[in-house]
């Protein structure tokens, strides 16, 4: 996103840790998608303070390392930044200014303590629903795979100008980029995939079409699915598809490893919570029975403990 945004003539800066960074810093970010290759020099840092107030900061860490770095980010904020959660997952701001029963309620099991609510603050928040398929290849290169969709929606679901200028420079940078009026919704179909293929792919290192063409563990994601179905229609979701024709397209694409499976197998921090631990607390919080999830989300964790890949 960074290379294309600023390749496009969009004043851009990153933050990167570690070898990735350094390698930013000192040879420029390459990116490699199919047909092309190209290396923007961007500034980089591994310390926000550096960069000062920014119009939008647009945070693409996995779910669970977004705790650790959320008292940095108000180096980059001015009075009207916003902060666009492009992270998988449901979002720490999932309630803010939601009707109903609901509103306002933290989750827990993605934001520890509240303090993405309290620090970030709901009014800031941009909703980004994520499809593209990246790699770092080596440092300061990224192997662009598939995907260059990212829906994005404010949490009331206006289309205010911040949203509107947002996608338009996604655009210019050569990304599909719909404003959705009920993110939520798509952020639950996105989701329902996650939430279900990923542990059990940990679990059994099964590809997806590996998964869905087994008839157990097809029915067992299928069982997930409807459970979490059942929680976010009592949350007023609408789900534009069903159930099996979502199974079908997870099928299709064929022998691919989850995200979850990847970093298991690389040794890193699965991102358990985020994306089936947060649907059990939603389960509670609406007394919605999610045995299913319950069972695949203790087996998922003690997995993931063992192997050194949760805490």
């Amino acid at each position: 996103m960074g290379a294309c945004l600023a390749r496009a003539g969009y004043d851009i800066s990153l933050v990167a840790r570690g070898p990735h960074g350094e390698a930013i810093r000192r040879n420029g970010l390459t990116l490699r998608m199919a047909g092309e290759s190209f290396t923007q020099n961007i500034p980089c840092t591994d310390n926000p303070d550096e960069l000062g107030p920014q119009d939008y900061v647009i945070v693409t860490l996995k779910a669970h390392s977004v705790p650790a770095v959320v008292d940095q980010l108000p180096a980059l904020f001015h009075a009207d930044t916003a902060v666009v959660m492009a992270v998988n997952g449901v979002p720490w701001w999932y309630f803010y200014g939601l009707d109903g029963p609901y509103g306002e309620r933290r989750l827990e099991s993605v934001d520890p303590g509240g303090r993405q609510w309290d620090v970030i603050e709901g009014r800031r928040a941009i909703g980004c629903v994520v499809y593209p398929a990246c790699e770092v290849a080596e440092p300061g290169v990224i192997e662009h795979i598939e995907g260059n969709r990212f829906s994005i929606g404010e949490p009331n679901g206006e289309k205010t100008a911040r949203l509107t200028d947002l996608a338009e420079a996604f655009r210019k940078a050569g990304f599909k980029a719909p404003v959705r009026p009920r993110i939520r919704d798509e952020i639950w179909v996105k989701l329902w995939g996650n939430l279900s293929f990923n542990p059990i792919s940990a679990l059994t290192g099964a590809t997806l079409e590996q998964i869905c063409g087994d008839p157990d563990t097809r029915a067992l994601a299928r069982a997930m699915m409807v459970e979490a179905q059942n929680i976010g229609e009592r949350l007023g979701v609408k789900f534009g598809v069903d159930v099996d024709r979502r199974i079908a397209g997870a099928a299709a694409v064929g022998a691919h490893k989850t995200s979850m499976l990847q970093d298991l197998e690389r040794g890193r921090a699965m991102e358990i919570d985020a994306l089936v631990g947060a649907v059990a607390e939603l389960g509670r919080l609406c007394e919605v029975s999610t045995p299913n999830i319950d069972g695949v989300l203790a087996l998922v964790q003690q997995k993931g403990r063992i192997s050194g890949c949760y805490q």
